[in-house]
C-alpha cells in the first residue's frame, strides 16, 4: 500500500540530519518521491566527529568501542594499529541473523533511518561511509537482512550487521529483483569496499533502525486499516439498518477522546444523506449490538494507539541511538540510547490495537449472517439449505482473529540476558515490530471479507441508495465483484476485496468524491489522524 497524495510530504528534497524526519518522508525517500541529501553543514559536523575519534585513538585513553572490546570485553584495550580491524571484526562476528530476508522496502528504510541518525555528527562516522550508504539508497542496491536474531537492546545488532556487511564488500544485496553477492555488484560498479575507521563498526550496528523501519511500515499500514475499518463499518451499518444516533457529536463530547470523536464524525460524513439510513429513522429498534453501536469507542481506542505510536516513532527516528555518543574528543558517553524499550512498548500497544479492529470486524461479519435485519436474509442469500451462502467466509475471519489474539502477547514483557550478562535486560522490540505487521496483514484480510459481506447486505435494500461517497465506493466494488445468488468459489472475490483494502483505493476514491461534490470527509481531528 502506498500513501495517498493527501498524506505525502510535498517536499522534493530532504536534508538528512538537518530537517525533521517523519514516517511519510522516510517512505517518500524509499519509493523515490523524495531525494535525501547531505548538506555541507552536515558534512562538516560528520568530519569533526570523525576527527574527534581519531584524536581519542591517538591519546590511547580507553573509550568503549573505540579502543576497547565490546560487551563483556569492554575492559580489553585494543592497540591503535588494530582499531580499524576491530570494527570490521565487529560486523563479521555480529552478522548472525537467520530466517527469510525482510522485505526490500524495510531494508531500504533501515538505511534511510540509519543515515539520518549517523549524519547528526555524534557517531564518529567517516564522510565516505555516509556517501556509500547514500549510494546504496539512490541506486536501489539494498542489503539482504534476515528477519530473526535481534533482541532489540544493544541496538538491532544482527540485522544492522547484515545491513552494513556490503560496506566492507561482504554479504548480499537485492538488485533488480535478484539477490547477488556484494563483491560482484561492487566490481560491476567499479567500487572498492570501505575501510572502516575507529568506532565506525559500532556506530553502524548500535541503534534501533530495524525496529523503527518496521515501525514506519506498521504506522503506514495501521493507518490504512483504521481508515478502511470506518468505511467497511459504515457500509455494514447501512446493510444491517443500524442507527446513526450513537455517532452523534453531543454524545462523544461527554467522553472526548480524540480518536472516538474522529471516528464518530468520519462515519457520519461517510453516511451523509444516505437514503438507507433515513429509511428506518423512526423504527422501533432501541439499540444495536456493540459491534455497530460502539465503533467510535473501539475504532477510536485503536486510533488513539496509532497516534501514540506516531509520536513515539517520530521521536525515535530523529534520535541518536548509537553508543558511545561522541560529543567531542574530551567528552564521550557510553549510555543506553540503543535500548529498544521506548519504541518496543508502543509497538506492542499498536499490535493489540490493530488486532481489535479485526476482532470487531469479525463480529460485524457474524452479525450480518444472522438474518435478524428486515429484508436481509440469513447467511446473506435468499435461498439457503442447498446453498451455504456467506457462512464459511466468517470461519476464515474467525481463524484470522484468533491467530491475531495469539500474536498479541507483548514481546516487550520478555527479556533474556545476553552478552554474558552485560546486556541483562533487553526489549525484544524487533519481535514485537514484526508481529505487529503480521497482525495488520491479517486485519487487512478480515476487512476485505467484511467489505464483501457488507456490499451483499446493502444489495437487499435496493432501490434505496447511500449518500454520494458511500454509493461511489459501493459501485466501485460492484465493478469488480458481482452480487452472489448461489454458492460459488468465493476465495477469488475475497482476494479482490482484500486487495481493495490493502491498496488504499477506497480511501482515495472517497476523498476524490468528497472534493468533487464539496462534501466533508475530514474532521477537526484529521490533522492528527490523517497525516504522518
Amino acid at each position: 500500500m502506498r500513501l495517498c497524495e493527501k498524506t505525502r510530504n510535498p517536499m522534493k528534497t530532504f536534508q538528512y540530519a538537518q530537517q525533521h524526519l517523519t514516517a511519510s518522508i522516510a517512505l517518500g525517500i524509499a519509493n523515490g518521491n523524495i531525494k535525501g541529501i547531505l548538506s555541507s553543514e552536515t558534512r562538516e559536523k560528520v568530519k569533526a566527529s570523525a576527527t574527534a575519534v581519531e584524536k581519542i585513538v591517538a591519546k590511547g585513553q580507553p573509550v568503549y568501542g573505540i579502543n576497547t572490546g565490546f560487551g563483556p570485553l569492554c575492559t580489553t584495550l585494543i592497540s591503535p594499529d588494530q582499531t580499524r580491524k576491530l570494527q570490521e571484526n565487529l560486523l563479521k562476528s555480529h552478522a548472525v541473523g537467520v530466517g527469510e530476508p525482510i522485505p526490500v522496502e524495510i531494508s531500504k528504510l533501515m538505511l534511510i533511518l540509519k543515515l539520518h541518525a549517523l549524519a547528526k555528527g555524534f557517531s564518529g562516522i567517516q564522510e565516505q561511509t555516509l556517501d556509500r550508504i547514500l549510494w546504496h539508497i539512490e541506486n536501489d542496491i539494498i542489503p539482504v537482512v534476515p528477519k530473526q536474531g535481534s533482541v532489540g537492546a544493544s541496538g538491532d545488532l544482527a540485522p544492522l550487521s547484515h545491513l552494513f556487511l556490503p560496506l566492507i564488500g561482504l554479504g548480499k544485496v537485492h538488485v533488480n529483483g535478484k539477490i547477488l553477492p556484494t563483491a560482484e555488484v561492487l566490481q560491476e560498479h567499479h567500487l572498492s569496499p570501505i575501510h572502516l575507521g575507529p568506532k565506525e563498526g559500532l556506530g553502524l550496528i548500535n541503534g534501533t533502525q530495524f525496529i523503527a523501519a518496521f515501525g514506519v511500515k506498521v504506522l503506514e499500514r495501521f493507518y490504512n486499516i483504521l481508515a478502511h475499518a470506518d468505511i467497511t463499518g459504515a457500509m455494514m451499518l447501512e446493510g444491517l439498518l443500524g442507527s446513526i444516533k450513537p455517532f452523534s457529536s453531543e454524545l462523544h463530547q461527554l467522553r472526548p477522546y480524540a480518536g472516538n470523536q474522529h471516528v464518530a464524525q468520519s462515519i457520519l460524513n461517510l453516511l451523509y444523506e444516505s437514503e438507507i439510513v433515513h429509511s428506518h429513522a423512526t423504527c422501533a429498534r432501541v439499540q444495536d449490538p456493540y459491534s455497530l453501536r460502539c465503533m467510535p469507542q473501539v475504532h477510536g481506542a485503536s486510533r488513539n494507539a496509532w497516534l501514540h505510536l506516531k509520536h513515539m516513532l517520530e521521536t525515535e527516528i530523529n534520535s541518536v541511538t548509537d553508543n558511545p555518543v561522541v560529543f567531542d574528543e574530551t567528552h564521550t558517553i557510553s549510555g543506553g540510547n540503543f535500548h529498544g524499550q521506548p519504541i518496543a512498548m508502543p509497538l506492542d500497544y499498536a499490535c493489540l490495537a490493530a488486532s481489535e479492529i479485526g476482532n470487531i470486524s469479525d463480529r460485524r461479519i457474524y452479525l450480518s449472517l444472522e438474518g435478524d435485519t428486515p429484508g436481509v436474509p440469513k447467511l446473506l442469500l435468499k435461498e439457503t439449505g442447498l446453498n451455504s451462502g456467506f457462512m464459511i467466509p466468517q470461519y476464515t475471519t474467525a481463524a484470522l482473529a484468533s491467530e491475531n489474539k495469539g500474536l498479541c502477547f507483548p514481546s516487550s514483557a520478555d527479556s533474556i540476558p545476553t552478552s554474558l550478562g552485560q546486556e541483562d535486560h533487553v526489549s525484544m522490540g524487533s519481535i514485537g515490530a514484526r508481529k505487529a505487521l503480521q497482525v495488520i496483514e491479517n486485519v487487512e484480510k478480515i476487512l476485505g471479507v467484511e467489505l464483501f459481506c457488507a456490499a451483499q447486505a446493502v444489495d437487499f435494500h435496493a432501490p434505496l441508495k447511500s449518500g454520494k461517497i458511500m454509493t461511489a465506493l459501493y459501485e466501485h466494488f460492484r465493478t469488480k465483484i458481482k452480487h452472489v445468488t448461489e454458492d460459488q468459489i468465493m476465495y477469488e472475490d475475497m482476494e479482490i476485496a482484500i486487495e481493495m483494502i490493502r491498496s488504499g483505493k477506497l480511501l482515495i476514491l472517497a476523498r476524490e468524491v468528497a472534493e468533487k461534490e464539496g462534501l466533508e470527509l475530514e474532521t477537526q481531528w484529521s490533522g492528527d489522524f490523517d497525516r504522518f
